[in-house]
């Protein structure tokens, strides 16, 4: 039997493609909005990476906001929350998921994604500040 290196890249490549695209659409689970109020509450950073217009038209009280393109940019000021909770939320839970994906990877311990983005919060009926 004659080893076809080709083959077995292939594979690779469509297995990798495989995985991105299930990350992709498949956002890791992440908390309630309910469970982000409550973090929020307890001295945790609520951490909104939508763009400025949109956070300027609502968000969540105590809300902080960076968006997604500068979050990498930005680390210094999130870097006294590295081990304490931080709850991540645009408006549905796309963006918030790539930006959880980046703070784990910084080294941030207790980062979760909003469920659901603002959407969800504004849909529980949480308040929402202008």
């Amino acid at each position: 039997m004659k080893f076809n290196t080709n083959k077995l890249f292939n594979l690779i490549t469509v297995l990798l493609v495989a995985f991105v695209a299930w990350q992709y659409f498949n956002p890791p689970a992440g908390i309630s909005v309910h469970q982000a109020q409550a973090l929020v509450q307890q001295g945790g950073l609520l951490l909104d990476v939508r763009e400025p217009d949109e956070f300027a038209e609502g968000h969540a009280p105590m809300a902080h906001l960076i968006p997604l393109g500068e979050v990498a940019q930005r680390l210094p000021e999130l870097a006294a929350y590295k081990n304490q909770p931080v709850a991540v939320i645009c408006r549905s839970g796309r963006r918030s998921a790539k930006a959880v994906t980046l703070l784990q990877n910084e080294g941030f311990t207790q980062v979760s994604n909003v469920s659901g983005g603002m959407t969800a919060w504004k849909a529980a009926g949480l308040p929402v500040v202008k």
